[in-house]
């Protein structure tokens, strides 16, 4: 999600990860900084993965600091938060369909408790189950001022928009069918 927002948001002056601690242990998340050509500029505290990491002028700051968003860019236009949710599950089992569902659920309830700060978007994985679920709860959230992304296995996102329209990472508008 960092690197599409500095894709989408070619002003994008930091980007700030805010990974919970089981996040951060079980994904490397210098080394894949790493391979996108960040180099760590600065450590903050004592775990191994919060820091500055620098790429020319994009900065991403990594901390462990619960409450803030797992994602927040700072670019001219304002700020967005992105409240990330899930991972890659190919399974039907009923059970995971389930904790599917709930994430996207969370990932919406999550920023609507927090201060409305510029745009929010709700990320999670791109499924059958989470592209119905994002359809029905578009409108919703729209009324709230938030946005719903989906990631496919590739790493590309696209954003629900208006008229249940969806925007790829390359800002080109598909039909919702073809989006399944």
């Amino acid at each position: 999600m960092a690197c599409t927002c500095y894709k989408r948001c070619r002003h994008s002056l930091t980007v700030k990860l805010h990974p919970d601690g089981k996040h951060g242990k079980r994904f490397d998340i210098p080394h894949w900084l790493s391979a996108r050509g960040f180099a760590l500029k600065e450590s903050h505290g004592t775990t191994g993965y919060c820091g500055t990491y620098v790429r020319r002028k994009q900065v991403v700051v990594v901390t462990s600091i619960p409450g803030r968003g797992d994602v927040v860019a700072k670019t001219h236009e304002g700020t967005i938060t992105a409240e990330c949710k899930g991972g890659i599950i190919n399974t039907r089992h009923a059970g995971q369909a389930s904790r599917l569902r709930k994430g996207l659920c969370e990932a919406v309830g999550l920023l609507m408790a927090s201060p409305k700060a510029g745009r929010q978007v709700a990320v999670v994985p791109k499924t059958e189950t989470k592209v119905r679920l994002a359809q029905r709860l578009a409108p919703r959230a729209k009324e709230a001022g938030m946005e719903i992304a989906l990631v496919d296995e590739l790493g590309q996102v696209s954003i629900l928009r208006r008229e249940a329209r969806w925007t790829d990472s390359h800002g080109l508008s598909t039909n919702e069918a073809s989006s399944s």
